[in-house]
């Protein structure tokens, strides 16, 4: 009867406000509790929880047995209890993740939010919110491969992100505009749970870089002192702006990425195989995911003005292995892409018409007219 009446209630608690989605990833239907913060979490963050046993202390509402005090110091907490005493300083740019992000993004912010209590303590968010960070980052070579320690430097002051080839260099080997500058996590394609792919703009044109830290903090805390830095010159720039408007702007994860067989202007030249990027409306090919530069960039506009995507390729087209079809007319040309399978060509299409739905922003113009110039 005691567990029976222990069920009832714990079922009674998640459709309270709040314990509806997991505490902290935002994941709907959690069916496990922290009953030592008074929590309801997926199962996926109770597994991060159980690596932090001094600090929560997990159970499934529906299998485990429950007491009565453990019921009741649920009830008197929840979700949006928690949140308010544990994110009650987080800081508007600090990365939130959900459920769709990955491994290490989710684990750092738990820990950040109850075992470091960041976010009840400012002092902690030193790190990343100083405006000012140095460090050493395992950086994957241009040309071979190698990944080699490198000296990295990322100044407010001086708006930029720099790296150094040697420790005792004079001149930095690049340097990152904050202004251009974009992080997305990346393991499976830099083969690191702990990857990190950095973009900017080098001569209007994609450069990447791949880095990683041994340490899952240190490489969170710069991917969010990234965010930061970019957070202090949006608000610069836009000072009329809030901050619900600017934190979407502070980094981007890609809409699609995969590989796709291309044909080039004249549509005579074979199709080749290529990784296929689309960030925010630059869509890119590299021969390899992990090229510092793209092959080719490809501005998608708006069905306003005159750009569309069609499912499968003009009947005269040849040259293509893979049977899945897909046209995207812009303007100036038709740019013909075939997918390996019906499955990545619906989602291929999917991600073109978002983009393409989306009305164009008066900056986006100034990006569109480059690309008409470019060689």
């Amino acid at each position: 009867m005691a567990k029976e009446r222990s069920r009832k209630a714990l079922a009674e608690l998640l459709q309270r406000p709040g314990n509806a989605a997991c505490a902290d990833c935002a994941a709907p239907d959690p069916d496990w509790a922290s009953h030592s913060l008074g929590i309801f979490i997926c199962l996926n963050c109770s597994g991060i929880h159980r690596n932090i046993p001094q600090v929560s202390k997990v159970k499934s509402v529906r299998l485990d047995d429950w007491d009565d005090a453990q019921v009741e110091f649920m009830a008197s907490n929840g979700n949006n209890v928690a949140k308010a005493k544990y994110e009650s300083k987080m800081p508007p740019f600090y990365y939130k993740p959900t459920f769709l992000d990955c491994q290490l993004l989710r684990e750092q912010w738990i820990r950040a939010k109850y075992e470091r209590k960041e976010f009840i303590h400012s002092e902690k968010q030193e790190p990343y919110s100083a405006g000012y960070r140095e460090g050493f980052l395992w950086k994957r070579g241009r040309d071979n491969g190698q990944f080699l320690s490198r000296k990295f430097v990322l100044s407010e002051r001086e708006g930029a992100l720099k790296y150094f080839n040697k420790n005792d260099a004079k001149e930095p080997k690049a340097i990152m505009k904050i202004e251009h500058l974009n992080a997305t996590f990346q393991p499976a394609k830099i083969g690191n749970p702990h990857g990190l792919q950095i973009t900017y703009l080098k001569d209007n044109s994609t450069r990447n870089i791949f880095v990683y830290h041994e340490d899952g903090k240190e490489i969170v805390d710069w991917f969010n002192a990234i965010r930061a830095a970019r957070f202090h010159y949006l608000q610069v720039a836009f000072p009329g702006a809030s901050d619900v408007d600017l934190v979407p702007k502070l980094s981007r994860n890609y809409l699609k990425e995969g590989y796709m067989e291309k044909t080039g202007p004249k549509q005579t030249e074979g199709f080749k195989k290529r990784w296929f990027t689309m960030d925010d409306r630059r869509l890119m090919y590299f021969k390899d995911p992990l090229d510092a530069f793209a092959r080719g960039e490809v501005f998608i506009g708006s069905k306003e003005n005159s750009y569309k995507v069609l499912e499968g390729l003009p009947p005269s087209t040849q040259g293509n292995h893979w049977q899945h079809g897909i046209t995207i007319v812009t303007p100036d040309r038709k740019f013909l892409f075939a997918c390996e399978t019906e499955d990545d060509q619906l989602e291929w299409i999917t991600t073109f018409q978002k983009v393409i739905s989306r009305p164009m922003l008066p900056q986006e113009y100034a990006v569109e007219a480059h690309f008409k110039h470019k060689p």
